[in-house]
């Protein structure tokens, strides 16, 4: 009786729980990476320690290594948000392959055992 209830779960109302598992990774991925924030934030600086604004009254030197300083952390920002971008979109890919591969082995996964058994009763050895 146990096994028909394991059936018939598996077969009617387990697709659901599996497939919303699948979507909570995504978004669990998605959110760990910030792709939201990465993306709107591609071309922002990255953190300005000692990029300090400069007044109407500073000199062109002061002026110009400040904007050198602001362009530099916005190179470093945009190419480590950039690198961090790529990581999260082929652990998404990555992560959608495999998701694919299970739900359409979704149904045979039941019968593996079955299947093991008959293979070692055929003398089939890995």
């Amino acid at each position: 009786m146990a096994f028909v209830k394991m059936l018939s779960w598996w077969y009617s109302s387990g697709w659901g729980v599996f497939l919303s598992k699948i979507r909570s990774s995504f978004l669990s991925i998605t959110d760990f990476f910030s792709m939201s924030s990465l993306i709107r934030t591609l071309f922002k600086p990255y953190r300005q320690i000692s990029a300090a604004t400069a007044g109407a009254n500073s000199s062109l030197d002061l002026k110009f290594h400040m904007f050198i300083d602001r362009s530099i952390s916005r190179l470093i920002g945009f190419f480590s948000r950039l690198i961090l971008l790529i990581a999260g979109l082929i652990i998404i890919i990555v992560g959608g392959v495999i998701s694919i591969i299970l739900v359409v082995a979704w149904p045979f996964i039941p019968l593996f055992p079955i299947a093991g058994v008959v293979l070692s009763m055929l003398g089939v050895q890995l």
